[in-house]
């Protein structure tokens, strides 16, 4: 899939109780290659943007020490919060990397794939919240998208979704009902390279609730 440019877009829409809906469009074509620009903040590990199938993307390289990447992008959710992006990583022998993207923070629910286990993961903390059989495939681009939604109370509904570049998004999701969130916080992609070899993010999607512009 071959891109112009890279954008990082916001738009504003349906203000409601002093919020609005934002949105952000990002694909990496229009970056320079090497350091990340100021729109990715990085929190750990090694990132930068690369070349990859004829065009760019953010990559997590594997370095020297291996450590979970992670880095924010999009602006701070104040309300309910949505990721999708696309996602390439490599096995190397029997070593296979793990690779996500979560919402509202470091605290928020994640989404992992997770192919040393063979499946997909809802994750907050150290907590596995739920869990579905996933067979990956090594070398191919693959969907990833996460949503988080205020229910009653202090329910929020999370829901996930996982599928190959070209293949349909399922119908079915990863889902659980967490409590206890803030609902504030910056989407993250999250990638430990246990493999030694790099992960490469590119085409999000974001829509966070954030607080409305007085």
């Amino acid at each position: 899939m071959k891109k112009a440019l890279c954008y990082l877009l916001a738009t504003a829409v349906l203000p409601a109780a002093a919020q609005e809906v934002k949105k952000f469009d990002i694909n990496c074509d229009a970056w320079s290659l090497g350091e990340v620009p100021a729109e990715v903040f990085v929190l750990d590990g090694k990132v930068s943007i690369a070349e990859k199938d004829g065009g760019k993307a953010i990559m997590i390289d594997p370095g020297t020490e291996l450590v979970e990447a992670s880095a924010q992008i999009g602006e701070s959710a104040a309300g309910n919060a949505l990721i999708q992006a696309r996602v390439f990583a490599s096995k190397k022998g029997r070593s296979s990397p793990r690779f996500g993207i979560s919402v509202h923070g470091m605290n928020g629910p994640r989404l992992y794939v997770n192919p040393a286990k063979k499946q997909i993961e809802l994750v907050r903390g150290d907590q596995l919240l739920a869990s579905a059989p996933f067979v990956w495939v090594s070398d191919s681009w693959l969907n990833l998208r996460l949503e988080v939604t205020k229910g009653e109370g202090d329910k929020w509904a999370a829901r996930a979704y996982v599928w190959p570049q070209n293949g349909q998004k399922p119908t079915d999701s990863l889902k659980h009902e967490v409590t206890g969130l803030k609902g504030q916080g910056k989407c993250t992609l999250w990638a430990t390279p246990y493999s030694n070899t790099p992960i490469y993010f590119d085409d999000l999607h974001i829509e966070v609730e954030a607080a409305a512009a007085k």
